[in-house]
């Protein structure tokens, strides 16, 4: 769907992120997870708090195992997530309840979690608590580790979302929106563009040969709505973004 979000991020011209590549999995999880609690530790420090936004699926486990290892004041760090499909933790395609296996744990389990999901139908009965929720959360975030699909999504920007254009909206105040594609499954609610590329430290996590030819792809002209990906690498300030490969 297009819409003039997508023809404002289509304006912008593309900038290289830093691409991190790694011999194994297990050296980028590691590399990643010490980059970040460096970020975290040195936010609280300095403000004696920190924000830390994660993604879901199966590609961030090893990841965020090794950040729950490192030795840093969690009870000071928010956990939250970027989006999550509209489904209650008992479910196994809760990214929360992926979260609290493999991050809350060990040190990470004292961090403060703050969830999406709300015992409710569909995300929309509770969309005024959810803005409510995440308008409250301090800005920027200190930092934010994104995923990306062989579809070319990131976060739950989907192609032919329903409400993609709203979503990657550059100018749009909502924190978070409600949304639903044909590649998405359930209904998903996701944080909109400018809260997650207002962040102090912005990675993007992928694995496989598979998706780093999308990456590549992503970075070539095309349509934001065909790889939704493009969103965040031609959102301004999008040379603080670190790309985190391995094969």
């Amino acid at each position: 769907m297009a819409g003039p979000g997508t023809n404002r991020i289509e304006a912008v011209l593309t900038q290289s992120p830093t691409l991190h590549r790694y011999d194994s999995r297990e050296d980028l999880a590691e590399a990643l997870a010490a980059g970040v609690a460096a970020v975290l530790a040195g936010a609280i420090a300095t403000r004696g708090v920190a924000t830390l936004a994660v993604s879901g699926g199966s590609t961030p486990k090893r990841f965020f195992e090794r950040l729950a290892e490192t030795e840093i004041d969690w009870a000071s760090v928010t956990v939250t997530l970027v989006d999550e499909r509209w489904v209650p933790e008992t479910s196994e395609r809760s990214n929360a309840a992926m979260v609290r296996r493999h991050l809350l744990t060990g040190p990470a389990a004292s961090a403060h979690f703050l969830p999406f999901y709300i015992d409710a139908p569909a995300p929309e009965d509770v969309a005024e608590e959810l803005r409510l929720r995440f308008l409250r959360l301090a800005r920027p975030f200190d930092v934010t580790v994104l995923g990306m699909g062989t579809d070319g999504h990131t976060a739950s920007f989907f192609p032919q979302a329903d409400n993609l254009a709203a979503a990657i909206d550059p100018d749009t105040r909502e924190p978070v929106t409600p949304i639903r594609a044909p590649g998405a499954g359930e209904p998903r609610i996701t944080l909109t563009l400018p809260l997650i590329v207002d962040t102090r430290f912005l990675a993007l996590h992928i694995e496989g040969e598979e998706k780093l030819a999308v990456y590549e792809a992503a970075m070539q002209p095309g349509p934001v709505d065909a790889m939704p990906v493009r969103a965040v690498l031609r959102a301004p300030r999008v040379e603080k973004l670190a790309v985190f490969w391995a094969p």
